[in-house]
C-alpha cells in the first residue's frame, strides 16, 4: 500500500507501483474501438504509462496535452494515457483537443490494470479511480521510471519521465 493526498485528505492505493529494474507486468486495456490492447502490442518500443483518475479532470486533461505535444521528440516510443474512463469519453476529449500523438487506453471493464500497477485508489471520494502516476519502460518492457504523484491535484513531473527514455 502507498499513501497520497487528495487536498487535505489521505488516501490509500492497493499497492506499489512496479519498482525500478523489474519487468513490467502485462496488462491488457481497452481500446478507442471497443477492442483488448495488451502489453506485448509494443513490444520493442519504449513505453510511458501516464495513469490518472479521469480525462475530465484539468490536471488530467493537461497531462494528455502535454505528453501529445511532447510525444513527438521521441522515436519508437508509445505514450499510453490510461484512466478508468470509458473509451467513448476518451475518444471526445481527444477529438475535439486534436490529440493525435498518445493512445488512451480504458481499465473500466475490470479495474484489472489498477491492481496490478498498485495505483487503484482504496478509499476518498475518488474510491476505485486510479491514482496519479507514471511509469516509464524501456524497449525490454524494464521499468526505467516511476512516479506516484503525492498529490491527486499535481501533475507529474514531465521532464524526469521524459529523461528517462534518454
Amino acid at each position: 500500500m502507498a499513501t497520497i493526498k487528495h487536498g487535505d485528505r489521505t488516501v490509500i492505493t492497493n499497492g506499489e507501483l512496479p519498482q525500478v529494474g523489474t519487468k513490467a507486468p502485462n496488462f491488457e486495456l481497452i481500446g478507442k474501438d471497443l477492442q483488448p490492447v495488451d502489453l506485448s502490442k509494443y513490444a520493442g518500443k519504449r513505453v510511458v504509462l501516464n495513469i490518472f483518475p479521469s480525462i475530465d479532470t484539468g490536471t488530467c486533461a493537461t497531462s494528455v496535452r502535454t505528453f501529445n505535444k511532447r510525444a513527438a521528440e521521441f522515436e519508437n516510443t508509445a505514450i499510453l494515457c490510461i484512466s478508468r474512463d470509458l473509451p467513448f469519453a476518451q475518444s471526445r476529449f481527444c477529438g475535439a483537443e486534436g490529440i493525435e500523438n498518445v493512445v488512451n487506453l480504458s481499465d473500466y471493464s475490470t479495474g484489472e490494470f489498477g491492481r496490478t500497477y498498485g495505483v487503484n485508489m482504496e478509499d476518498g471520494i475518488l474510491k476505485n479511480l486510479h491514482a496519479r502516476a507514471i511509469v516509464v519502460l524501456d524497449e525490454n518492457g524494464t521499468v526505467v521510471h516511476n512516479e506516484l504523484i503525492p498529490d491527486i491535484p499535481l501533475e507529474p513531473n514531465y521532464d524526469a519521465a521524459l529523461a528517462a527514455l534518454k
